[in-house]
């Protein structure tokens, strides 16, 4: 920073200084690109990580990067390079520097983009997904995929504000406004454009939470979206359990 933001009393604004990037001195002392390969890297370290500088002795993870991080790395490197780096070449060459190295030994395999399917009212659906439909019309298979979470939420909650952060995630991912039914005898999956979804609202005490949270997990109607069911649990105005 070339000067300390101030509120006006003289006083520092904290609130006004950017977040903190990773300290680069617990890494390596900073050496900058030696060529091309070395400062395209360099550039997509940046972008993935959301810093302004990277040196290429420094450490990918000591950055801020983690799996995730590295699988949209190797991706951009893919696109840009035409280099089909692995996540795991990530973790084994985790530096600028021997990223680059391993990147100018190897083959060029030219990134081709997947295209976007065309609209449909039914798409084909996966071995995976298949064995997932079929397993959930049998009997006692219909809870076997359900994945559920419940955490303690302590503070005063504004429910809409909380439906409508649900909406607005269901409304982005296509995958939470699928469904999934027979089509021409065949398991197939449709994409929804709009779907309804209410967080449900549970009284409870102390006692009875962990029961309400059990009573919560319920077989899903695959036919109708969102496959996704959300609760909120009131045990205190201020203390409650939300169940995902």
């Amino acid at each position: 920073l070339e000067h300390m933001p101030l509120t006006s009393n003289g006083k520092i604004n904290r609130k006004a200084l950017p977040a903190p990037e990773a300290s680069l001195q617990l890494t390596a002392e900073y050496v900058p690109p030696g060529n091309e390969t070395e400062s395209k890297l360099t550039d997509l370290w940046k972008e993935v990580l959301g810093i302004s500088h990277a040196g290429i002795k420094h450490n990918f993870f000591d950055l801020g990067g983690n799996s995730i991080r590295a699988a949209a790395l190797a991706a951009r490197i893919h696109k840009e390079l035409d280099v089909n780096l692995s996540l795991k070449d990530i973790f084994k060459f985790p530096t600028i520097e021997q990223l680059a190295d391993k990147a100018l030994h190897m083959d060029k395999n030219r990134y081709v983009p997947i295209p976007a399917a065309k609209e449909m009212p039914y798409y084909p659906v996966s071995s995976a997904q298949r064995r997932m439909y079929l397993l959930s019309h049998t009997e006692g298979g219909e809870l076997t995929y359900n994945m559920t979470g419940a955490m303690n939420v302590e503070g005063t909650i504004d429910p809409e504000r909380l439906n409508a952060a649900f909406r607005k995630l269901i409304a982005r991912h296509e995958a939470l406004r699928t469904s999934f039914d027979l089509y021409e005898g065949e398991p197939a999956q449709r994409i929804h454009q709009n779907v309804d979804f209410t967080i449900e609202r549970i009284q409870a005490s102390e006692e009875e939470a962990e029961d309400r949270v059990l009573d919560f997990i319920k077989a899903f109607d695959l036919a109708k979206p969102p496959l996704m069911r959300a609760g909120l649990i009131e045990i205190e105005p201020a203390r409650h359990v939300l169940v995902v």
